[in-house]
């Protein structure tokens, strides 16, 4: 019973622990809807991965850049990379709140990033979770 008691009190603890202000308040990935602007065919590639055609919806991690490809038949390729950004208050608060051990997990678990959508208008923030990443495809005129 007693070692019943200590692995159920060792979990909780890990459990509070173990988490930061970045990885409660945003997780280490975010939701990402790209839009293909006036091109409901257009493939999307996603780090070279298909992820389908006009828009697409998934799970990306906050610490890389995320780099989207456009291709239509009879179209040149469009390439762009949406930058992330570091997400200085929920570090800050982690510092405060959890000291080294939330620096660590989250830099580790990549929180303490975002989608630049500050500066780059192409990225519109839905919540701290969900970000749209709309790809001007105009070069393609079909």
């Amino acid at each position: 019973m007693k070692k019943r008691f200590t692995v159920i009190a060792l979990s909780l603890s890990m459990l509070i622990f173990l988490n930061s202000c970045g990885v409660m308040f945003g997780g280490s990935r975010y939701e990402g809807t790209i839009v293909a602007k006036d091109h409901p065919n257009a493939q999307i590639y996603v780090d070279g991965q298909k992820m389908g055609n006009g828009q697409v919806t998934g799970l990306f991690p906050r610490n890389k850049a995320l780099n989207v490809e456009m291709k239509e038949d009879g179209c040149d390729t469009k390439t762009q990379t949406f930058n992330n950004a570091f997400r200085t208050g929920n570090f800050i608060l982690s510092v405060i709140s959890w000291g080294l051990l939330g620096i660590g997990v989250d830099l580790g678990t990549g929180a303490s990033y975002k989608p630049d959508h500050k500066n780059n208008p192409a990225i519109q923030k839905v919540s701290d979770k969900k970000y749209t990443f709309n790809v001007d495809y105009s070069d393609c005129n079909k």
